[in-house]
This record gives structure tokens, C-alpha cells and sequence, in this order.
């Protein structure tokens, strides 16, 4: 398969980037074969041609795979013979790179099983050189297993056949890049980029299989040149540290309005002064801080305008089509008025990441696991437990050092009753925010986004509002200037009855925003068929009665969000939602992201200005 032909070839991870280019992308066509028992194992598949070919890195069930099989998949198997570029060294390591493989992934070499991996969103690494035992061929086998009835962190991937309420078709196996990596027998790791309010980096900059004597040197560099050059020793720490402290008249904080990046080149450095490897980064200068009701952006606050953004596509569901698609989605947020997305129940892709910070597009960090509770639509489809805690702190660590993710949530619409039954989700909400506190310093955590506020000390608070009448929405949220703002019930949600206690502890002052509002459900005439003419048809939905035109959708719209951007005690909102997806017919785009509406009008909905800022000039 040529360069031209291969699907996403671009690098999967532009945050740390060898440029020597010794790297091969290992998407294209791989053998693949289904495995409805998960008897592959006993059957053989490890060391046999598979039965049929699939496109990786799409997903079997999306059309761009060539599968397209919406069934479930309780296994599946891919196989493909890997060479080796004939200029990688012959003594250098080789690493397997999966960007994200769901849910449960086992990897064989030639027959040997190298590792295993639980995850369906996180990313992991394998070093295959004993395997490999300086041969230049291989043949790379990878079982993937998502069973049905597994309670898996799964997002909003339906538990039943078809796409319906809220959730979407499955995604199984590969559906992230997969290459492989030459490195030098030691070699650096993934850097960890600490920028602070006083102008400097902390660069943590681990090295595998290093030695005393050896060094890490890191250098900062802007459109000028070199701005400051930092080293430090291996061994003296158990990650090297390295402090670039940047030169007032070279300090470019970045954000919103000029999302500055600078290039950070880092080397190991071995004992004789010879430079023994070598990795390209970019860091940008950015502060997060909590003032009260405020969240801060290098110490001036800035008016979060996200939108939820969920990260489908029609044919090839949570995989983007293309590297065009990605900035597409983050273009089309721009041009409606928003500075920034909350991803929606997916851990998104790195180079997604890369082109935030690269157009200044602030982001909220989720994980994948609406439907924790086991009530409501979502069911008994996930269950909270060590892997979430394990797979989230996976997640963190690898996208530290990207300056657009401003704040993380661990969970979505938890539905905590205080009897038996939930009592591990309260020790698994405790668990995953302060996981989250102990990886990351630098970022504000809501403990859950909506409904269950379980932990005291939680930075942020927020409910989830999908009222449509303007003025019911504005006595929803009228409580913030008494300090008693909305929150989520079991009364007000009606996922519990009458009399239940309520899902949260006291609110204690923190930010408060509305996290998920208007959901305004709106199909251009043109599009809807008979079926859609009924409320109750399943064909199509959004939140409330559904708009009669578009003068309704944009007066709807604009009073909801009038009540959320003029009060000076809410920090932000996320309007529900970027793109109508399947079945949910309330986004401000179509699915196939053409436009629904005038994007002039969205902006001076949305990009209007907001009390928050105006209060702090």
C-alpha cells in the first residue's frame, strides 16, 4: 500500500515527534476476522490467515472499514506481516504504538503473546525488539474483545441493537492509529510540560533503559531562535527535571486570542557529549486558577463558550474520517461563537488535541462512561470499579501537557442513591478525583459533571438544564446569587421518586456553571420524512417541543443563553450540542456537518459579550 493510500497517515502523536522520521503508520488494510464465541484462541487464529480484510484504523461496524457490521462483536482478530525499513538501525529498539484499541486488546508476535492491554480509549506502547530477535519481518496479531454483557466503561455506545435515545453504535477493536517506532537502545519518553504564572516550564523528561552520566537538554525556541536552554543529570531524580525559565521579553501566554506555541527540541545526551536521541515538542504558556466564582486564564478571566461536542461521524462513527475533519469540527465551533468544546463520553485523539492548541480552542477532558449509575435509558451498561480509575488516570497523563484542556471530568450524570447499591460509585467518584488531583496540579476537576456533587473539595460545581422555556431556565438558575444554584435531583431529573434525597452535597461557593443547556430540537424541512412529523416516532429527537422554524430557534437559543452569559457569578455554559448525531437531531450543524443554520446568527448568540468579563475589566 503506497503513502498516498494509506488512511490518516499523518504522526499520531505531533506533541512528540522523533524527526530523524523513524516511524512507519501501520493503518491500512489488515487481515480481520470475527469472533462471535471468542473461541479464537483454542481455534487457532493466532497463527492462521484470517478470514476477510478490514481498513484499520476504522472501527468494523463504520462503512469506512469496509465491515460495516452493526452487530455486536463479542471478539475480533486482525493479523498483518509487518517489514521493517531496511534504514532502521539494526540494533535499535522497536516499539508497537495503539493509539486506542476497544475494549480488552491482546498482541502476539510471531506466534508469542507480548502484552495486553484494558482500555478502549487509552493509548499503549509495546517494546517488541526480543521478540523480534533482529529478524526484519513480523507477523502481528491483535485479539480484541468487547464483550456485550460486560459492565465496560463504554461511553455512549448502545447496549442494545440499534442507535436509540442518547446512545450510538458500538465501536470495536482498532479504531485509532497503530504504528511502530525505531529508538535508540535508551531513549526519552513522552515529556510532561508544567508551564507557571511566574514565565517558566517544568519539563519532565523520563528516559528509558538511561545510565548515570547520561543528560537531558532542553531547548525553547520561538519564531526568533533559541529563547532558553535547560539540562539535567539522569539519575539524580527519577525523572529528570528541567526548568526553562522564558525571558520577559519572550513570554507569550497563550489562549483564545493568540494561542502562541513554542517549539521545545529535547535530546538525551550520553556520557561522551554525543546526542543520543532526539524529540520535537511544542509547549504553550498558559495558567489555570480558581478566584472565587471566577476560573482564571493566565490570571484574567475568561468566559468559557464550549459547546458539547461528541465526536461521530456518520460513516465512521468515532474515528475522523480525516485529519481535515478534525479542524473541521473545531472551524465549525469558531465560526458559531464558541472559544471552546467539553468532549462528550470519548477520550478524544491526540492530533485533535495538537489542533486545539494550535487554533486556541479550550477544551474539557471526559471520560467515557455515561450510564454509570445503571438507571435511566443507559441501563445496567457500565459499572464503576478500578478500571475506571486505572484507565482514567491513563488518560490525564497523556494529554498533561497540552495547553487547550483547561479542566478535567472524570464522570457524567452519576445518579448516586444513598442506599447499598451506589455505594461503590461514591468510593469510585472520591477515587477518580483525587487520582485526577494527585496527576494533575494545574487544572480544575468537577468530581461529576451534573447531578452527583459527592466530594467536598470538588473545584467546580455544575448542573445539566435542558429547560426550553427562557424564562423557567432564568428561575432554574436565579439560585446562584443566594448561593443555592440548580442542581440535579432524583425529583427534578425524574430518575428516582418523590421524596428521595437529593444526589449532592451542600454547594460550598466554587465555580458554578451550566455544563449541558438547549438541546434545541430542530430538523430543516427539507430533511424530515413522514416519520419525523410525530414526537413519539423515534425517528428523530431533540430536548422539548420541537421548534416550528428557524426565527423560533434562534429566539429560543438566544434567551436561554442571555440568562447563562449576563450573570456575573457563572463562568461559562456548554450549549448541547455541535452536530445532530444519529438519532439526535439538536445539534447546530447536521451530522454530515452542513450547515442548519445562519452562522452569523449563531455567532451573536453565542459569542455575545458575557457579565463575567465585563465584571473583571
Amino acid at each position: 500500500m503506497s503513502t498516498q493510500e494509506v488512511p490518516r497517515p499523518e504522526h499520531p502523536r505531533p506533541q512528540s515527534v522523533r524527526p530523524d522520521g523513524r516511524w512507519l503508520s501501520l493503518n491500512g488494510t489488515w487481515g480481520f476476522e470475527r469472533d462471535p464465541g471468542d473461541s479464537g484462541l483454542e481455534r487457532g487464529l493466532v497463527r492462521r490467515e484470517l478470514a476477510s480484510t478490514i481498513l484499520v484504523p476504522f472501527a468494523p461496524e463504520s462503512a469506512m472499514s469496509g465491515v460495516g457490521d452493526l452487530d455486536f462483536h463479542e471478539a475480533v482478530w486482525y493479523r498483518r506481516t509487518v517489514e521493517l525499513p531496511q534504514d532502521w538501525p539494526e540494533d535499535a529498539r522497536v516499539l508497537l504504538h495503539c493509539q486506542a484499541v476497544d475494549h480488552d486488546a491482546t498482541v502476539w508476535v510471531d506466534g508469542l503473546e507480548v502484552g495486553r492491554h484494558r482500555g478502549g480509549h487509552t493509548t499503549f506502547t509495546l517494546d517488541l525488539t526480543s521478540t523480534l530477535g533482529g529478524r526484519r519481518s513480523a507477523e502481528v496479531v491483535i485479539r480484541a474483545r468487547d464483550p456485550r454483557h460486560e459492565l465496560l466503561p463504554r461511553g455512549k455506545q448502545s447496549t442494545w441493537f440499534d442507535a436509540t435515545h442518547a446512545q450510538y453504535p458500538r465501536t470495536t477493536g482498532i479504531w485509532q492509529p497503530v504504528w511502530i517506532e525505531s529508538v535508540p537502545q535508551r531513549y526519552l519518553g513522552r515529556p510532561r510540560i508544567t508551564p507557571d504564572a511566574s514565565g517558566a516550564f517544568d519539563v519532565e523528561l523520563p528516559v528509558l533503559h538511561g545510565i548515570p552520566g547520561q543528560r537531558v537538554r532542553a531547548t525553547l525556541r520561538d519564531a526568533e531562535g533559541d529563547v532558553v536552554v535547560g539540562e539535567a543529570p539522569v539519575g539524580a531524580q527519577m525523572v529528570p527535571r528541567v526548568r526553562l525559565e522564558v525571558p520577559p521579553g519572550r513570554r507569550r501566554w497563550w489562549g483564545p486570542r493568540d494561542p502562541h506555541l513554542y517549539d521545545l527540541g529535547l535530546e538525551l545526551v550520553g556520557r561522551d557529549g554525543q546526542v543520543v536521541d532526539t524529540l520535537d515538542a511544542y509547549a504553550g504558556l498558559r495558567t489555570v486558577a480558581v478566584d472565587g466564582h471566577r476560573i482564571l486564564l493566565n490570571g484574567r478571566p475568561v468566559f468559557q463558550r464550549l459547546v458539547l461536542d461528541q465526536g461521530y461521524w456518520p460513516d465512521s462513527l468515532m474515528t475522523a474520517p480525516s485529519e481535515e475533519a478534525l479542524v473541521a469540527d473545531i472551524e465549525l465551533g469558531l465560526a458559531a461563537g464558541f472559544n471552546g468544546a467539553r468532549i462528550h463520553q470519548k477520550i478524544a485523539e491526540e492530533r485533535f488535541l495538537f489542533h486545539c492548541d494550535r487554533l486556541g480552542y479550550l477544551v474539557w477532558g471526559e471520560f467515557p462512561d455515561w450510564g454509570v449509575s445503571g438507571a435511566g435509558p443507559a441501563g445496567d451498561n457500565q459499572r464503576p470499579g478500578a478500571t475506571f480509575v486505572a484507565q482514567w488516570v491513563e488518560a490525564v497523563e497523556r494529554d498533561y501537557s497540552h495547553p487547550s484542556i483547561v479542566g478535567w471530568c472524570p464522570l457524567n450524570e452519576t445518579h448516586q442513591f444513598l442506599h447499598d447499591r451506589f455505594t461503590v460509585l461514591d468510593d469510585v467518584t472520591l477515587a477518580m478525583f483525587w487520582a485526577t488531583k494527585g496527576v494533575d496540579r494545574t487544572r480544575p476537576v468537577v468530581d461529576a459533571s451534573g447531578y452527583s456533587h459527592r466530594v467536598a473539595a470538588t473545584d467546580v460545581w455544575d448542573s445539566h438544564d435542558y429547560a426550553q422555556d427562557p424564562g423557567v431556565f432564568a428561575e432554574h438558575m436565579a439560585g446562584l446569587a443566594d448561593g443555592r444554584p440548580h442542581t440535579n435531583t432524583g425529583r427534578n431529573t425524574g430518575a428516582c421518586q418523590d421524596g428521595a434525597p437529593d444526589y449532592s452535597l451542600p454547594y460550598a461557593g466554587q465555580p458554578y456553571f451550566c455544563s449541558e443547556y438547549g438541546g434545541i430540537w430542530w430538523v430543516p424541512e427539507a430533511e424530515r420524512s413522514r416519520a419525523d412529523e410525530t414526537d413519539d416516532s423515534g425517528e428523530s429527537w431533540g430536548y422539548g417541543e420541537r421548534v416550528r422554524d428557524e426565527e423560533e430557534f434562534y429566539a429560543r437559543a438566544e434567551g436561554l443563553t442571555r440568562v447563562l452569559d449576563q450573570d456575573p457569578l457563572m463562568f461559562g455554559y456548554c450549549y448541547t450540542q455541535l452536530t445532530d448525531v444519529f438519532q439526535e437531531k439538536n445539534g447546530i450543524y447536521a451530522f454530515d456537518r452542513s450547515p442548519k443554520f445562519d452562522a452569523e446568527r449563531l455567532r451573536t448568540i453565542f459569542a455575545a459579550d458575557a457579565a463575567y468579563e465585563q465584571e473583571a475589566d
